[in-house]
């Protein structure tokens, strides 16, 4: 039977994978959308924001918890690295068991929460907590879900701006993949210090890159999770080290845990976790633009496959260096912007390992452990 992601669904239908099959591969048509609804919704935006990112003083928090938290960490450093104010990433898991370390309530804050849903307690609880902890507290809700409790806690009110993604991005599917996506592209393009015009144009080069990457890869990941690895390593620097973790988390998700997965950097995997590695690991590189990085990369690629001991070692990324095993021919964007054109590989990754074990990909726990909104959280006040 083929299975590839752009055959015929109905192959997916049965294996009870359709939905996140379809939600991985219409990824660069929501980019696209995205696109759109950006350049409309950008001078309100603008206001919002105001000159907000040219002071010192101010602390933008991006947040989320589990894949959310990890769009944070893929895009903080980068906007950081452009504006004045301090801008960082907290999951909403750290921020609400240890507030005192992120808020302050003489610093002005703005909270950028990313949420599929916009119902899960820890983010309504986040933005109840700034708004308690911080005199001067603004929220900027990234999400998926016009209906979602974040989009209608904040409705109406002056301090807040919904920032809604195309509707079909909110995930049927368990695991987060295009809502991920899109929100990701969403905070980039939104607090990115370039013109408009270049952030949109942007959007559409990655739309068309993933386009490519994902018709390009299908079938060699099809024919690579067939394969019975029982552990996954996914190794990235910079903003490639968030992507690493969601990359593992993915695999973990849709493999019901049946698959051990973890994440790490190129050089921080020498310090213990190379341990791990065993006949039965793949690990796979995410490769960075940064010639630096990448002279790290190739170091520990070229260690990884001298070894022998890994069952096999994969690099994917921008067509520079010959050897490199899954590529596209990029244009010069930072490692931010091109995260989301490596993470489709991951995704399907984690779809066709999921069906080599007979799993059902859009709900890997029909016995309701782990859910697609997360439940049984109580929220502690001081």
């Amino acid at each position: 039977m083929d299975l590839t992601l752009l055959s015929d669904l109905s192959n997916w239908q049965r294996l009870g994978g359709a939905d996140t099959a379809a939600e991985i591969a219409q990824q660069p048509l929501l980019w696209e959308a995205l696109a759109h609804d950006l350049s409309e919704h950008a001078p309100r935006l603008q206001a919002f924001l105001g000159e907000r990112l040219d002071d010192p003083r101010q602390r933008v928090l991006f947040t989320g918890a589990g894949s959310s938290g990890f769009i944070a960490e893929m895009v903080a450093d980068t906007l950081n690295a452009q504006w004045p104010a301090e801008i960082r990433a907290v999951h909403t898991t750290s921020l609400l068991t240890h507030p005192a370390l992120y808020l302050q309530r003489d610093r002005p804050t703005l909270l950028v929460s990313f949420g599929r849903s916009g119902s899960s307690p820890e983010s309504v609880a986040a933005v109840e907590r700034v708004r308690a902890d911080v005199d001067d507290a603004r929220f900027l809700d990234i999400t998926c879900n016009a209906d979602g409790e974040l989009a209608r806690r904040g409705a109406g009110r002056a301090d807040t701006f919904t920032l809604l993604m195309p509707p079909a991005s909110c995930d049927r599917a368990f695991a987060m993949t295009s809502s991920l996506s899109c929100m990701l592209l969403a905070a980039l393009a939104s607090f990115d210090r370039a013109p408009w015009n270049a952030r949109i144009q942007r959007l559409a080069q990655v739309a068309a890159l993933a386009r490519q990457g994902i018709a390009d890869w299908d079938a060699a990941v099809t024919t690579l999770a067939q394969q019975p690895f029982s552990r996954v390593i996914y190794l990235g620097s910079g903003p490639h080290e968030a992507l690493a973790r969601e990359a593992a988390l993915k695999v973990l998700e849709l493999t019901a845990g049946r698959v051990l997965a973890l994440a790490n950097t190129p050089l921080g995997f020498r310090h213990g976790p190379k341990s791990t590695l065993n006949g039965e690991t793949l690990v796979v590189v995410f490769r960075s633009v940064q010639p630096l990085a990448r002279r790290y990369e190739q170091d520990l690629l070229e260690e990884l496959r001298a070894d022998g001991v890994a069952g096999k070692v994969l690099s994917i990324g921008p067509q520079v260096d010959a050897g490199d095993d899954y590529t596209l021919p990029v244009p010069a964007l930072p490692d931010s912007w091109l995260a989301p054109v490596w993470l489709p590989f991951a995704q399907l990754y984690a779809l066709q390992r999921s069906a080599a074990l007979g799993l059902t990909p859009d709900n890997p726990f029909p016995d309701g452990t782990v859910n697609r909104v997360v439940k049984g959280v109580t929220i502690h006040h001081d």
